[in-house]
C-alpha cells in the first residue's frame, strides 16, 4: 500500500489521512490526537482569531496541524495567525482566490482549496495552491461536489498535477484503498472523527451517527439560516425532528456540541454516506490505525487476487 505519498512528504505524516475541518469545533484535542496518531489533524478558523490563537498555543511545535477556513466567514486576523503558525491552511467555499492563497503561502504555509469540479480544481491550481481537496457528493456537512468522488477524482486528475486529497464517503480502509489506488495522495475523513472520543459532538449526536446508515442521510439546504444556498448532507431524522417542532425550530447550520441544550435531535446532524462505518465512539488514534491497517489489507487482497 502506498502509504508514503506526496501528501505525507508535505506534512511529515505517517499516513495519508486528513481529518476534515469541522466547523464549530471548540477543542483542539481531536486535531492533536489525529496528528499524534500519524494523520493530519485540522483546526477551524471559524471560531475567531483569539480562540484559534489559543488553540494553536496548545499544539506541540513539532506536530503538523492544519487550519480550515470557510471563505464566507473568513477572519483575516485568524488567517494571518494560522499562516504563520500552521503548516497547512485550507479554504472552502467560493471561487479560488489568489489573494488568500498568497497570504497563506507568503507566511510559509502550504495552501489548499476544497473543490467540487474539474473547473474549480483548475482555478485553484492557477491561483497558486500547493494541493487540492476533491469533494464528492457523498460527503457530510456542506458539500461542494455534485458528482461521486471517484468520477470527480478522475476528472480532477486529468486537469491538474497537484497532490489531491479525496473527500466524501471515506469511512473504511477499503474506501481509503480505493481512493489511493485511483490516484489520490491522501483521504479526508470527517464523519468517523465526529464520533471520536476527542470530539466535542454531543453524545446524542454521536448515538444518532452510530445508529445510521448511508440511506439515512440526505443532501439538503434546510439548515441554511445565515448561510443560504449552501447544500449540506445531514441525517434525515434531523429534518423530521425540525419539521415536528414547527415554528419553534431554528434552521441554523450549527451542530450540537457537548454544551448544547434544547431539542438536539432537530439540530444540523451532519453525516456523510460513510456513516455506516461509525459503530462506536472510539479514540481518534484507533480510527487512524484501523483505517490504515484495513487499507493495507484491502490492497494486499487486491494484489493477491490479480
Amino acid at each position: 500500500m502506498p502509504m508514503t505519498t506526496r501528501f505525507t512528504h508535505m506534512f511529515g505524516c505517517r499516513y495519508p489521512i486528513q481529518q476534515a475541518g469541522i466547523g464549530g469545533m471548540t477543542s483542539p484535542d481531536l486535531a492533536i490526537a489525529v496528528s499524534q496518531a500519524g494523520g493530519l489533524g485540522m483546526l477551524t478558523g471559524t471560531i475567531g482569531s483569539q480562540a484559534l490563537s489559543d488553540q494553536l498555543d496548545v499544539v506541540p511545535d513539532d506536530l503538523p496541524v492544519g487550519v480550515n477556513f470557510l471563505v464566507p466567514f473568513l477572519d483575516r486576523l485568524a488567517l494571518d495567525d494560522a499562516s504563520r503558525r500552521s503548516p497547512h491552511v485550507e479554504f472552502f467555499w467560493g471561487d479560488p482566490d489568489q489573494a488568500l492563497i498568497e497570504i497563506a503561502r507568503g507566511s510559509g504555509a502550504r495552501a489548499s482549496w476544497q473543490v467540487g469540479s474539474a473547473d474549480e480544481a483548475r482555478a485553484a491550481q492557477d491561483a497558486g495552491c500547493d494541493l487540492l481537496i476533491a469533494q464528492g457528493i457523498e460527503a457530510g456537512g456542506h458539500v461542494r461536489g455534485t458528482t461521486g468522488l471517484l468520477p470527480l477524482l478522475d476528472e480532477v486528475r486529468a486537469v491538474v498535477d497537484l497532490p489531491i486529497v479525496a473527500a466524501g464517503g471515506i469511512g473504511t480502509g477499503r474506501a481509503m484503498a480505493a481512493a489511493l489506488t485511483a490516484g489520490a495522495a491522501a483521504v479526508r475523513v470527517g464523519t468517523r472523527f465526529m464520533a471520536a472520543a476527542e470530539s466535542v459532538a454531543h453524545p446524542q449526536y454521536v448515538n444518532a451517527l452510530i445508529g445510521a446508515s448511508a440511506g439515512d442521510t440526505v443532501l439538503t439546504t434546510a439548515f441554511g439560516e445565515g448561510w443560504p444556498d449552501a447544500p449540506h448532507r445531514v441525517l434525515k431524522s434531523a429534518i423530521s425532528a425540525g419539521e415536528a417542532l414547527g415554528a419553534q425550530q431554528s434552521w441554523r447550520p450549527d451542530w450540537p456540541t457537548s454544551a448544547s441544550v434544547g431539542p438536539l435531535e432537530a439540530r444540523a446532524l451532519y453525516a456523510g454516506q460513510s456513516v455506516g462505518a461509525v459503530r462506536l465512539r472510539q479514540p481518534a488514534a484507533e480510527i487512524v490505525t484501523e483505517l490504515a491497517d484495513e487499507a493495507e489489507r484491502a490492497f494486499s487482497e487486491h494484489e493477491g487476487a490479480s
